[in-house]
């Protein structure tokens, strides 16, 4: 039954999640959150207000401690604890603020469950601001989402009323998202649509913001630039323009009037059709700083996203780089560029963005997406918790010898008021929230690293095997260790370089088929189609080798990263061999490190992924008896999906190089399956023929 809720005392969000609409089996719904048998404890708090509240219900729900414990939540103004950090002591939880103590309250819940230690340990957010950005539309679909409709936006006539099962399922996002620390949302996609900003759809992001506000989560929203003319019916979105302005300052007070805590706008502009300042002449900084300066005295926030790219650049992956270094120093002090990881788009394996500590006069934020875009979208077990850490420990050189990006992003280099991290979510109504079971690992470990960004994947994948697949009992079993976790962690920790070397090893990338980037389309390159959105463009194979010339003697883009890494990149001998084809282009018979010409080695590395996939379905099969029914077998039929992938890319990867090597795939790696005219025809996603192929 559909009805409008006007006003929800918040002791009922938190009755929601304890009730038996979260009692869905073992279908995942409950995450790394799953029940437990508790042992009684005693709560001690100066205050009942919504967020001491659920931290008290928590810690009643969810004690695995001792039993008739008391613990103490107690505000404290400590200056060893930075902004919602806390202390876990013997007497229980200090934090300087009520949010603070919730983080700690889950803190302490979860070294409990895993049985490690819980007193005297303190812990401050690397990041101010940890975000989600969903990539949600207004009619309830998700752009690069793959685990259902949004859980924000529906069509309908019914498109603005709030439904119980609304309620409870914003509720139980923003519990999962305050256990791992996230403090922020994006609610709609950064293509946004003007409608975005229409008073019923301003309203329905009221009535989320109230259910997460006790979480600790502020709401944000991406913003279209023209909306003053498509909303407010202006002539012009001219940045510079008075009316304009006054527009953005009426709309501004509209929100905050609704949302008192907002927390400010993401704009994508002058990006792959996006509107934005540049259509008037003017800049991005002009853009962002008038938005920056409407929401100043509310304490709000831009985020400026620095994904820009047009067909007349001779070379992508340089364009971020060249449009926005001469604008450093001139953003208002709560603009942030938000900068994806790699200079082209989240591919497997990217070197970092040479952005990251270039911008010392203006705080950057990394982007990483956890929706697997370009990873096997929910069908593919990969987990991206090392690809992040590989990224954030990444020396940029730019500040001396261990100015790594997570350094020169989290305020320990550069003096900046807000320091943030985002991550694209994959968060849909699936029961299991993210479409692959194992992909909610994925949401953890951002939210984890966003944190503590020194943390080690292994650690943050013993950490969620042990939640997630464990109990409280069992997760200090040494036979459920030694026959579940170890394998299964050790399956983790390689999946990733698992997916790039039966996809694109040795740094070739975006060679995937048209539009869904779901398998390989390395040959995909219509006559009518922008080069770069071809995969001939980044692959430049012809018979003389493979790879993009990015070094002193062809685009250059080795030369927007600092020294010494621009020589190490530029040097074909020196450039590390997994960024060898992103840099340079290789002759076939370029001698390996490995002793190998180069194309027996590219050969070698997709079977190499491959063979990797078959061993994870192996690894998984033996783990039945630790793995309740349901979710063994969905795991189970995703690998043999994935098995069939990755048998896709590499042969049809191989088969395809092989016209321009004129070289055989070595004799002992296993036969293509299927002609190269198979592979050019067949959709990867739907395994079956493209409509209209020639």
């Amino acid at each position: 039954m559909y009805y409008r809720i006007k006003k929800c005392n918040p002791l009922w969000y938190i009755i929601l999640f304890l009730s038996p609409l979260f009692s869905f089996a073992d279908n995942g719904h409950q995450l790394w959150l799953r029940p437990v048998k508790a042992n009684q404890v005693t709560v001690v708090a100066s205050g009942n207000s919504p967020t001491l509240l659920i931290a008290k219900t928590e810690l009643e729900k969810g004690w695995t401690g001792k039993s008739g414990a008391t613990v103490k939540l107690i505000l404290t103004k400590d200056n060893a604890l930075k902004a919602d950090g806390y202390r876990l002591t013997p007497a229980g939880i200090e934090a300087r603020t009520e949010t603070g103590l919730l983080y700690g309250a889950y803190e302490l819940l979860r070294r409990q469950y895993i049985h490690q230690p819980v007193e005297n340990v303190v812990s401050n957010p690397s990041y101010g601001l940890r975000i989600l950005n969903h990539w949600d539309n207004l009619n309830g679909s998700i752009e690069r989402g793959y685990a259902g409709e949004s859980i924000f936006w529906h069509k309908g006539d019914d498109a603005f009323t709030i439904t119980a099962n609304d309620i409870t399922a914003w509720t139980a996002y923003a519990r999962a998202n305050a256990s791992i620390g996230i403090n922020g949302a994006v609610l709609n996609n950064v293509n946004a649509s003007p409608q975005m900003l229409s008073t019923d759809y301003l309203k329905r992001t009221k009535a989320i913001a109230d259910v997460l506000r006790p979480y600790g989560i502020r709401v944000y929203l991406s913003v279209n630039f023209a909306t003053p003319i498509k909303l407010g019916n202006l002539p012009t979105a001219d940045p510079l323009n008075k009316d304009v302005v006054k527009w953005w300052k009426a709309k501004a007070a509209e929100i905050y009037s609704l949302i008192p805590d907002f927390g400010g706008f993401l704009v994508k502009a002058n990006s792959e059709g996006q509107p934005g300042p540049q259509d008037y002449k003017r800049t991005h900084a002009d853009g962002a700083n008038m938005l920056a300066d409407v929401l100043k005295k509310y304490k709000g926030i831009v985020m400026w996203r620095a994904f820009v790219y047009n067909a007349t650049e001779t070379d992508r992956a340089k364009q971020a780089y060249t449009e926005f270094m001469p604008l450093d120093g001139k953003f208002r002090e709560n603009v942030i560029i938000q900068v994806k990881n790699g200079p082209i788009d989240f591919q497997p394996r990217e070197p970092f963005s040479p952005l990251f500590g270039a911008m010392k006069k203006t705080p950057v934020m990394p982007e990483v997406q956890i929706t697997q875009e370009y990873l096997g979208h929910s069908n593919q077990l990969v987990f991206l918790s090392t690809m992040w850490e590989e990224f954030l420990n990444s020396d940029t050189w730019q500040h001396g010898k261990n100015s790594t990006v997570a350094r020169c992003t989290d305020g320990s280099i550069f003096s900046q008021k807000y320091t943030a991290i985002a991550g694209v979510a994959n968060i849909g109504l699936d029961d299991n929230w993210c479409g692959h079971h194992f992909a909610q690992a994925n949401w953890y470990a951002f939210g984890r690293l966003a944190w503590s960004n020194t943390l080690k994947s292994d650690a943050i994948a013993d950490e969620w095997l042990r939640l997630t697949f464990g109990n409280a009992d069992k997760t200090n079993d040494k036979e459920w260790e030694q026959n579940f976790l170890t394998p299964i962690k050790g399956m983790m920790l390689q999946s990733r370089e698992a997916a790039v070397n039966y996809s694109m090893p040795l740094g070739l990338h975006h060679i995937f088929a048209a539009e869904h980037h779901y398998g390989p389309g390395p040959w995909y390159a219509p006559a009518n189609v922008r080069k770069d959105w071809t995969p001939p463009y980044y692959h430049q194979a012809d018979d003389n080798g493979i790879g993009f010339n990015r070094t002193t003697s062809g685009s250059n883009a080795v030369s927007q990263y600092h020294e010494p890494l621009a020589s190490q990149f530029n040097d074909v001998a020196t450039c590390p061999e997994e960024y060898l084809l992103w840099f340079h282009h290789v002759p076939w018979d370029y001698k390996m490190k490995s002793g190998r010409i180069l194309w027996d080695e590219i050969c070698y590395r997709y079977d190499t992924g491959l063979q990797q996939v078959r061993q994870f379905q192996k690894v998984w099969d033996k783990v039945q008896p630790y793995v309740d029914s349901q979710r063994f077998t969905d795991v189970q039929g995703k690998l043999q999906r994935q098995c069939i992938d990755a048998q896709f890319w590499k042969d049809g990867c191989l088969l395809y190089f092989s016209q321009f090597s004129h070289r055989p795939i070595p004799y002992d790696i296993e036969r293509p399956i299927h002609t190269l005219e198979y592979y050019e025809k067949i959709d990867p996603i739907t395994l079956k023929e493209i409509k209209g192929h020639k």
